[in-house]
């Protein structure tokens, strides 16, 4: 029987059922245990320093107590430290992005996916280079910087090399002041050379869901294809940082297994790449099984109300307070205003989940991977946040000046991020503002930037943005960064 060891590189050994069980175990033993509870809570609250605000985050223990507790003052009190923590390295600011899907030809099997390769009656679509282009255009045109580009797995359809192609075609298309400055890349697990070539390529994020971490349900919902192999799987973060990829984004997929394993094994991941790599994942995201073509959710009986799915962001936002966390158009404007306050810190807006979705008039349904619930236009989403008091930000900065993996965990830190990131904030949503937005949206965000410039602590940095965002309004001058 496998032992748990977080420094493993053997999917059983770092993500270890016994491990988990024991955990799940000592959180049912202890949800009631006042005293334990509030030292994890002194422990997870932000501390003040000479230098800024630092967090201890929690162990996967520590952080399943949190979740099993239903105290209500103490659920309470897991929200405001969630909300301190929110507020003390990431801000008001929000990173907005967009998936683009590429390609819905699939050879698995997964149960809960419409693209599984027995679903006979999904339209199969494969952009070509110049439908990737109109579709990249299209994303430019509502304003969008940052891509997160999807495909199934089909080494006949969908190369590496295919993949490759698409991220030389994104980054290469400047229409009027529109460009994607990054591209995050969510396929699925592949060798070193491969993670190598991605990293060549200008990839930020290598994203990759877990789906669930349950080994026998991973097997039973995986039952045919590439992605059947639970380790190959599990293991693919590794060889992804092996192959120089810096930045990597972990995630389950809520509601094919019980809640508390899946969150369990979650933390012990992102314990396990902060153990054997010195940084841990560089986003965590939090998707629910939704409707979809072929698949329904009821199937699952795992789901999650909204309340529990509310108390997970939080928790993860305890444990793991450098992580970046994405919310998705799967999830309502009602969760994802909670969740914004609780530890949320990117989200994608105007979002459509089936291929060549983006120069379509009417939102199409035929190749859709999901039913996206959030269906308002950029501009509403953008206006709805600056009205809830959030800077939407479209920068790309760290990652182009190299401020990725240790470097970017180094000065989340120690506070010092927030010297570049709220001026490049502002300087991104100016560009949005004048480029893209409505003139209701214009007014609301032009005051608000007015506002947040005053709080820049540092005079010189100030004066800067100040000055930048003048030249965005009034030339053609752009992405200018700290």
């Amino acid at each position: 029987m496998a032992t748990y060891n977080p420094k493993s590189l053997k999917a059983e050994e770092f993500i270890n059922d016994g491990e988990i069980l024991a955990t799940l175990e000592y959180a049912e033993q202890n949800k009631h245990n006042a005293a334990l509870i509030d030292r994890i809570l002194a422990k997870a609250r932000p501390q003040k320093t000479e230098k800024g605000c630092v967090c201890q985050g929690l162990t996967h223990r520590e952080a399943s107590v949190l979740l099993a507790c239903d105290i209500p003052e103490k659920v309470e009190e897991i929200y405001r430290i969630a909300e301190e923590i929110k507020l003390a390295f990431y801000g008001n600011r929000i990173v907005m992005f967009a998936p683009l899907y590429l390609s819905n030809y699939c050879v698995n099997g997964c149960l809960y996916c419409p693209y599984h390769m027995s679903n006979k009656h999904i339209t199969r679509k494969k952009l070509t280079q110049e439908e990737v282009r109109q579709e990249v255009i299209a994303l430019q045109d509502m304003g969008h910087k940052r891509l997160a580009i999807e495909a199934g797995e089909d080494p006949v359809q969908n190369p590496i090399e295919y993949i490759l192609e698409c991220i030389r075609t994104i980054y290469g298309i400047n229409h009027k002041n529109g460009a994607i400055r990054r591209v995050n890349v969510n396929i699925a697990a592949t060798t070193v050379d491969n993670y190598r070539r991605l990293k060549e390529a200008g990839i930020g994020t290598y994203i990759l869901f877990q789906e669930t971490y349950h080994k026998k349900s991973y097997l039973e919902l995986h039952p045919t294809g590439p992605k059947h192999d639970y380790d190959y799987h599990t293991e693919a973060m590794d060889r992804a940082m092996e192959g120089g990829i810096d930045d990597v984004g972990l995630g389950v997929l809520f509601g094919l297994e019980m809640y508390k394993y899946e969150f369990a094994g979650l933390i012990m991941h992102a314990e396990h790449l902060e153990a054997v790599h010195g940084v841990g994942p560089h986003t965590i995201s939090i998707p629910r099984v939704k409707h979809a073509d072929d698949i329904d959710p009821d199937v699952f009986d795992n789901s999650i109300p909204d309340d529990m799915f509310a108390k997970i962001i939080a928790c993860i936002r305890l444990a793991v307070p450098y992580t970046g966390m994405i919310i998705s158009t799967r999830e309502s404007q009602e969760v994802r205003e909670q969740a914004l306050r609780l530890g949320i810190s990117q989200v994608s807006g105007a979002s459509r989940t089936s291929v060549g979705g983006y120069t379509e008039k009417e939102r199409p349904h035929d190749s859709e991977q999901f039913d996206v619930s959030d269906q308002r236009s950029l501009d509403e989403v953008v206006h709805w946040l600056m009205q809830n008091g959030h800077i939407p930000s479209f920068c790309t900065a760290c990652y182009r000046e190299g401020r990725t993996g240790d470097r970017f965990m180094s000065l989340c830190k120690t506070g010092q991020i927030l010297n570049c990131c709220h001026p490049n904030a502002l300087m991104t949503l100016t560009e949005y503002l004048v480029d893209y937005a409505s003139e209701e949206t214009r007014k609301t965000g032009f005051a608000l930037i007015e506002q947040e410039l005053s709080k820049i602590p540092n005079e010189k940095v100030r004066a800067t943005a100040a000055r930048n965002i003048a030249d965005i309004k009034h030339s053609n001058r752009r992405d200018f960064r700290f």
